[in-house]
């Protein structure tokens, strides 16, 4: 099989509040530059909701607590932000045409083929952010690792915002990322990996790379297997 890189970009870089067209712009160069490098090279591109789904997810809590409700459902939360995913995948699709022939891939169970030498998929449906369909595409289509690429250029020891001791980390194992984020997944909560993607990585033996994703040349580096600056999240 041809070698697939598989990449989770969150929709905090695509659209923290707006779309970011100058990052939107040099990724695509820096992708489009690998890919055309070997004709065997092929990249899983799965987009997440960033600002457009924290915003409807908040104003769809708003508008039911300033009714006197107090039972905003967490499904409903889901699909709202799945729908900002989905929204974000379509732009990053039509960004890499023609490489990408394929619709956006909204059930990562259900895709089979990959024509192209772009595929480009958006969430899937309740219960875990798009972190987990990309572990389940990175296990479909034969991927080592999964470059998680994000606001952070490292995972922490603990939220940085809060506790001014908390340092990088280049290196964790599963079950020390687990205890991190947890084992529940909550819409919208901010975390380096999904818990559900963390457990399901881990029983698949996944390599992890949790990266900065506006750092460009950071990213050249660690598509091209140079040392990069990131954490590394692996097997026990």
């Amino acid at each position: 099989m041809a070698s697939v890189q598989v990449l989770s970009l969150g929709g905090s870089i695509i659209a923290p509040d707006k779309v970011d067209v100058a990052f939107l712009r040099a990724f695509r160069k820096a992708v489009l530059e690998y890919i055309e490098k070997d004709a065997e090279r092929r990249v899983i591109l799965v987009c997440g909701g960033g600002g457009p789904a924290r915003e409807y997810q908040g104003a769809y809590r708003a508008v039911l607590s300033e009714a006197g409700r107090s039972d905003a459902d967490a499904e409903a939360q889901d699909w709202i932000g799945i729908a900002a995913t989905r929204l974000n995948a379509e732009l990053v699709r039509f960004l890499f045409q023609p490489y990408c022939p394929q619709p956006v891939i909204v059930d990562p169970t259900a895709v089979s083929v990959f024509p192209g030498r772009v595929l480009v998929a958006g969430g899937w449906k309740p219960g875990f952010s798009t972190d987990y369909d990309a572990v389940l595409l990175a296990r479909r289509f034969q991927a080592d690792t999964l470059v998680n690429l994000s606001n952070i250029a490292r995972v922490y020891s603990a939220d940085p915002k809060v506790d001014p001791s908390a340092r990088p980390l280049d290196r964790l194992s599963w079950a020390e990322l687990q205890a991190m984020v947890g084992t529940t997944w909550v819409p919208g909560k901010n975390v380096p990996f999904d818990p559900v993607a963390t457990a399901e990585a881990a029983r698949a033996g996944l390599r992890v790379v949790v990266a900065a994703g506006r750092n460009i040349e950071n990213l050249k580096r660690i598509l091209g297997g140079e040392d990069f600056e990131g954490t590394v999240v692996g097997p026990d």
